[in-house]
């Protein structure tokens, strides 16, 4: 399966969990949620393709829009470590680095990257990545990072070439 494949997949099963399923219960199986099921899986290709292929704007406002109703709470997005390893975690990670936050700890951005904790301290420690005044290192500075090996190597979502 693409990455194009797997991301449509993980938006389509996270709105039929989150939305399309307690619709359903609601409307006691009505046919418009069917028909409502067939939409968001031809707007699921359409977003994951801006969300892959299109300007940093339209990429970062359709994560935006998808991260708001996807995950709606009261605080700011802090998504578990296993959420960057998905689809939507990798490529929200290269497209906008940590959407809820400046400054990430090096656990995250260890998940982010596709590494480990360890692994970012030693980048720190040999200037590769910078310490964030706050603590943890900058959202963007992983970003860029990804950024760059994706450039290098456009089969890869991880940055494993400094361990």
């Amino acid at each position: 399966m693409g990455r194009d494949d797997a991301l449509v997949e993980q938006i389509v099963r996270l709105l039929d969990i989150r939305l399309l399923d307690p619709l359903e219960v609601l409307l006691e199986g009505d046919d418009a949620v069917a028909a409502l099921r067939s939409l968001v899986r031809r707007r699921a290709r359409g977003w994951a393709s801006t969300i892959q292929h299109g300007d940093d704007r339209a990429a970062v406002l359709a994560i935006a829009r998808l991260i708001a109703t996807l995950y709606p709470g009261d605080g700011p997005f802090d998504p578990p470590l296993p959420w960057w390893e998905t689809p939507l975690g990798r490529t929200v990670a290269w497209r906008a680095g940590h959407p809820g936050s400046e400054s990430i700890s090096y656990a995250t951005a260890g998940a982010m990257l596709g590494t480990t904790r360890q692994a970012v301290h030693d980048l720190v420690r040999r200037g590769r990545l910078p310490r964030h005044p706050d603590g943890g290192v900058p959202s963007a500075a992983v970003r860029d990072r990804l950024r760059a090996a994706r450039r290098s190597n456009p089969e890869t979502s991880g940055d494993n070439d400094d361990q």
